[in-house]
């Protein structure tokens, strides 16, 4: 997702500004995006949301397309056709970085996106070299999205712990007529999770798990409506 990245300074970036993002052309490619448990709500009325085992880590996905290299919710001019956009993609251009000297997240910014420019946009820095309210607003957004991280990293380790996943098998027929297979992803299966112990199933509840649970199960429903908008969009 990322292409040249570099921690953001007065010095390197004293002069830069940055442009309301208003296509979205940029992650015309994302056929999957993360997730943060904050999210889940509204965007399983949008996106099938998954887990993906990355070796002994499980991590939280959107499906954003059917196939690699297509994202269904980016239109050939660029808008994005949902009501629902990740956060992630929300974040463009910026992110964080960790300084490996002092173990520090650092703003950064994607210096090949065509929103940074020197002559259009809010200003990054204010005119004695501090940095612009645009800074400090997307530092506070950030972080946020780090500590919802943080905590969706807490509740995969709690369905990994509890061996709830099993391999989803996602068969889809696309525009084609031709059967497409979704695979490496995970769903939770409904049946172990109510076979679970009282004691376990209480404390999902009370951790405020379960709700992030259905919301998931539920939102594996909308695969339909990725077949439908593929169907749509002639691919």
């Amino acid at each position: 997702m990322l292409e040249k990245t570099a921690p953001i300074t007065k010095q390197r970036h004293g002069n830069k500004k940055i442009k309301p993002v208003n296509s979205f052309k940029f992650a015309a490619n994302f056929y999957i995006v993360s997730l943060v448990t904050n999210e889940f709500s509204k965007a399983s009325s949008a996106h099938p949301i998954v887990f993906v085992k990355d070796n002994d880590d499980l991590k939280v996905f959107a499906l954003l397309g059917i196939k690699k290299g297509q994202n269904l919710f980016v239109d050939d001019k660029g808008r994005w056709v949902s009501h629902y956009i990740p956060s992630i993609i929300r974040r463009h251009p910026f992110l964080l970085g960790l300084n490996e000297n002092t173990n520090e997240l650092m703003l950064c910014v994607e210096e090949d996106s065509e929103f940074l420019s020197e002559t259009e946009g809010e200003p990054l820095f204010d005119e004695k070299g501090n940095p612009g309210p645009i800074l400090e607003n997307v530092k506070n957004y950030l972080i946020e999205l780090q500590r919802f991280s943080e905590l969706t990293n807490l509740f995969c380790k709690e369905l990994s712990r509890l061996d709830l996943l099993e391999p989803l098998k996602m068969q889809i027929t696309n525009a084609e007529g031709v059967q497409v297979k979704v695979e490496g992803i995970h769903a939770v299966n409904e049946k172990k999770l109510n076979q679970l112990p009282d004691a376990e199933f209480i404390k999902l509840r009370d951790r405020g798990a379960l709700s992030l649970i259905y919301s998931h199960l539920v939102s594996l429903g909308q695969a339909e409506r990725l077949v439908q908008m593929q169907t749509e969009r002639g691919y």
